[in-house]
């Protein structure tokens, strides 16, 4: 059975600093691209990094140059550094595959609040 377990959220002031991680389980990791989404209240859920088998990554529009994604096969992790962040980013982050199909359920994610 697939599970993405997501922990790193929190409470930060705006400008501050937060490292997301996301353990897969049930999957061959390495060879799935995977991607951090969010969702924030009465909003639909969006991808906003992903990263490759390769490592390559790609970011939305508003998280490019603040946000990095990254991954460590032999943990079967991925990673979302997020900094200098805002209001805006307030959500509950999740970890999904981009590979596999269908998607897998989601985790349980995990909350950003940040405060202006």
């Amino acid at each position: 059975q697939v599970q993405f377990v997501e922990s790193g959220g929190g409470l930060v002031q705006a400008g501050g600093s937060l490292r997301l991680s996301c353990a897969a389980s049930g999957i061959t990791f390495s060879i799935n691209a995977m991607g951090w989404y969010r969702q924030a209240p009465g909003k639909q859920r969006e991808l906003v990094a992903s990263v490759g088998i390769t490592g390559s990554t790609n970011y939305t529009a508003s998280v490019k140059g603040r946000f990095t994604i990254s991954r460590r096969n032999a943990k079967n992790t991925v990673y979302l550094q997020m900094n200098n962040l805002k209001p805006e980013d307030t959500a509950v982050y999740y970890c999904n595959s981009l590979t596999t199909a269908p998607q897998p359920s989601w985790g349980q994610g995990t909350q950003v609040t940040v405060s202006s």
